[in-house]
């Protein structure tokens, strides 16, 4: 009996954050996520408790995720430049398996309640690891010397913005993705 209950949560989610990312969290409604399941409004309420309840487990699962890969990635005996490359390599996997919840995290997370504060550390934390990994980098004489406040920037930038643009790409191979995104956020695009 649990299971079903955990499968129909799982479904009501994942219906919920497809029209989050097409109409917006705050124009979705119970009964649109009800109407789009086939269901009755009233029936979603046995699996869950609230609309904000859905948005907190799409950010904070997928937030949580990052954290944990950013932890395994900074804790690894690897240069900076290949913790970097890990980085991006960790944006590609999570956005490309995650397309409607990237879009709920970049662009809804504001709509937390209770969990917003939890959200921003998460959040404050993974970049502050990120521009630790780059300081290191410069120190070290891995990266060039400017701002790592600008570079966290450029590369974050276009890594949160990924989930807009994979699934436009049909034939997408996510290997060589991460690869040319590692080369050009990295090495940049002179010749």
């Amino acid at each position: 009996m649990k299971n079903k209950i955990e499968s129909r949560k799982e479904e009501i989610i994942r219906v919920a954050t497809k029209l989050f990312k097409e109409k917006g969290y705050s124009a979705v409604t119970m009964r649109d996520i009800a109407k789009s399941m086939g269901i009755k409004a009233a029936s979603l309420y046995n699996h869950i408790n609230s609309k904000q309840d859905i948005l907190k487990t799409i950010i904070i699962s997928l937030a949580e995720q990052f954290t944990a890969g950013m932890l395994e990635i900074k804790s690894s005996g690897e240069s900076c430049v290949n913790k970097l490359k890990a980085i991006i390599k960790l944006h590609v996997t999570l956005s490309s398996q995650n397309i409607y919840g990237m879009s709920s995290l970049n662009n809804d997370w504001m709509h937390l309640e209770e969990q917003l504060p939890y959200y921003i550390k998460l959040r404050s934390e993974y970049e502050d690891d990120f521009k630790n990994i780059l300081e290191q980098g410069i120190g070290k004489g891995e990266l060039i010397n400017v701002k790592p406040d600008v570079m966290m920037f450029s590369i974050l930038t276009t890594l949160r913005s990924l989930y807009l643009w994979i699934p436009k790409k049909e034939d997408i191979d996510l290997h060589d993705l991460t690869e040319n995104l590692s080369q050009i956020l990295l090495d940049g695009i002179n010749k």
